[in-house]
């Protein structure tokens, strides 16, 4: 059974319309997870004599390293649910055609359930714990107790991945939470209060007691017992498609008539927004990208002048990556309709392209407070803002109409299928629209100086509003010729 849904997955894959893009895109990862594998690796083997070093110089005041690492574990458990939620899908996006088949249905849930524990996500903590193990045996540490400590990590993590599945259904409780542990983490920074000082012996407790690890199977194992049960729940053909009762609502957005017969798709995209939940989250972690820019206010990152460029891009363009990676396929159920009505391409690209200026320029009004690390800052965040509204927003209508990612807008996180704001394909995207605004920095920021490094990205960015009409002409072209491949692609049902 196993091997014919393997087999069913892999057909899936290989007769996709997007098959090439798809391909590209696996490749990518493939040399993305190498990268990870590597670097968690290295950090499992060095981390512990990294901390030992610290401790003998004063840096940190603990008795030995895997006090330390257990002290912050719970940062790491954290980081793993926010992780899973943001990135992590359930990988049933064909679960529906095999309700049609004689498939039981305790069959289908198992593989879906197992295709979870057996994804990267689970994997690449042990490319960490497993070497750091090690290391602990050779340096003397008791060996049932590190096997015990070691075997508590695995069924936590396990444990965190069949929790996902629920926390797939609670959009409500998952940024209080959050905002709840940015707390824990702050009030730690400038102390106030330390969470580390409770969850360390916790955490020392299995390595003390070899045999607590019982502690994390009970719970991984009650996580799975529930995962199974709930999807089995859900496992029905109208399960998502069914009609929710809800109270009417009208929005005035009559101010927008007066962009003309584009004011049509834009009410259109702000209703999607304000009433489709994949939506909206990408709406929302749009704007969280402001704040990127605070992960380089450091003397590692602070040197680097073309970081500023990169933060720059990034803060003021979250949500032109983020929902404008994703056009046209947020209208990809009623794509043929929209063709059946011969719809302008220019009128509906222009109107996508005005929602996300607007949002860039709101962006880089919210990002005025980056002026107190100093000018050189606030002038890469305007030098990327007028980079992405002239030439970035073009960029990523041109990009589009290669991506043949069909969305359905009528699937929540109730249901079986992703509903993700981010996806590796919409972040891998994102790697030409971020490399030529760097070199052209370094191009004259080397020769010239800093200032002319940023005027030279800005002045792109203006050239790319003035020739605007010529590279949308271009863009109108390519959609055109990407017509027919992209409606077969979108009626492909996954």
């Amino acid at each position: 059974m196993i091997k014919h849904f393997i087999n069913l997955e892999w057909k899936s894959f290989f007769r996709s319309a997007a098959f090439k893009q798809n391909l590209a895109i696996k490749i990518l990862m493939a040399f993305g997870a190498l990268y990870m594998i590597v670097a968690f690796g290295s950090l499992g083997v060095g981390s512990y004599f990294l901390i030992e070093e610290s401790i003998e110089e004063g840096k940190i005041i603990a008795n030995n390293p895997f006090e330390v690492v257990n002290r912050f574990l719970i940062y790491w458990v954290f980081a793993d649910i926010g992780y899973r939620y943001v990135m992590q899908k359930m990988p049933v996006a064909n679960i529906k055609p095999l309700l049609y088949l004689p498939f039981k249905k305790g069959k289908i849930v198992n593989y879906a359930l197992g295709k979870t524990v057996a994804s990267f996500f689970n994997l690449l903590p042990a490319f960490f714990f497993i070497p750091f193990s090690v290391v602990l045996i050779i340096q003397g540490y008791s060996v049932i107790g590190v096997i015990g400590w070691h075997l508590a990590m695995l069924f936590i993590t396990l444990a965190v991945n069949f929790l996902n599945v629920f926390m797939n259904n609670m959009d409500r409780v998952f940024y209080p939470v959050l905002a709840v542990i940015a707390g824990l983490g702050l009030s730690q920074y400038y102390g106030i209060f330390d969470i580390t000082l409770y969850t360390q012996p916790v955490f020392m407790f299995f390595y003390e007691n070899a045999w607590a690890f019982i502690i994390p199977l009970l719970l991984c194992v009650a996580a799975g017992y529930y995962a199974y049960h709930y999807f089995i729940k859900q496992l029905y053909l109208d399960q998502g498609l069914k009609a929710v009762a809800q109270e009417a609502t009208t929005e005035d957005l009559s101010f927008l008539d007066r962009f003309g017969k584009l004011s049509t798709y834009l009410k259109n995209d702000i209703k999607l927004i304000k009433r489709n939940k994949r939506a909206k989250m990408t709406f929302i972690m749009g704007f969280f990208f402001v704040l990127y820019g605070l992960f380089f206010m450091n003397d590692l990152y602070s040197s680097i002048n073309g970081m500023k460029v990169f933060a720059g891009l990034f803060c003021t363009g979250g949500f032109l990556f983020s929902f404008g990676g994703l056009v046209p396929s947020w209208d990809s159920s009623y794509y043929k309709l929209m063709m059946a009505q011969n719809i302008p391409y220019r009128e509906f690209l222009l109107s996508k392209w005005w929602l996300m200026v607007a949002a860039t320029v709101v962006s880089t009004i919210l990002c005025t407070f980056y002026l107190y690390f100093g000018l050189d800052w606030w002038f890469g965040i305007l030098a990327g803002a007028v980079y992405n509204i002239g030439f970035n927003s073009s960029v990523v209508l041109w990009g589009g109409a290669f991506v043949k990612t069909p969305i359905d807008l009528m699937t929540t996180k109730k249901a079986f299928g992703d509903s993700k704001a981010f996806n590796a394909k919409t972040l891998l995207l994102l790697i030409p629209k971020l490399v030529l605004p760097v070199v052209i920095y370094y191009a004259f920021a080397l020769t010239i100086n800093e200032s002319a490094g940023f005027i030279a990205i800005a002045a792109t960015g203006v050239l790319g509003l003035l020739f605007r009409n010529k590279i949308f002409d271009m863009i109108e072209d390519i959609y055109k010729n990407e017509k027919y491949d992209t409606i077969e692609a979108y009626s492909q049902k996954n």
